[in-house]
């Protein structure tokens, strides 16, 4: 198992990596909405899910994989009913055959964030 390392998502704030690389499979860690070049989070829900997301993004494609290869995505909601607005920013980072997924509204996130959004992907 390698950890995967990258300035482009925003640092582990534990004992944790930003993702591990098992060599086919990638597994990234809760990506919160953080900008990794401020460390500030935006206030909207729609930007939140594409800051997760690109962070999840930058994680997969230091490991020298893409999105396309994305195989299962778990979201954390703060509020359920922000999933249509978050759907809607999700489906700009995925094509068809998209990935499984999972949403679940959850009573809290890390750093009063809305959403977490997690990944594994294969090589």
């Amino acid at each position: 198992m390698k950890a995967i390392v990258t300035d482009n998502a925003p640092k582990a704030i534990g004992a944790y990596s930003q993702g591990v690389d098992l060599g086919n499979m990638i597994f990234t860690s809760g990506q919160l909405p953080i900008d990794p070049k401020t460390g500030e989070m935006p206030e909207d829900v729609k930007d939140q899910a594409a800051q997760s997301l690109k962070n999840v993004k930058a994680i997969v494609e230091a490991a020298g994989s893409d999105m396309s290869k994305v195989v299962k995505v778990v979201i954390f909601l703060q509020n359920i009913s922000d999933f249509a607005d978050v759907n809607e920013v999700y489906s700009t980072f995925f094509e068809e055959p998209y990935p499984a997924r999972s949403c679940v509204e959850v009573g809290n996130v890390p750093k009063g964030a809305l959403l977490e959004v997690e990944a594994i992907a294969v090589k």
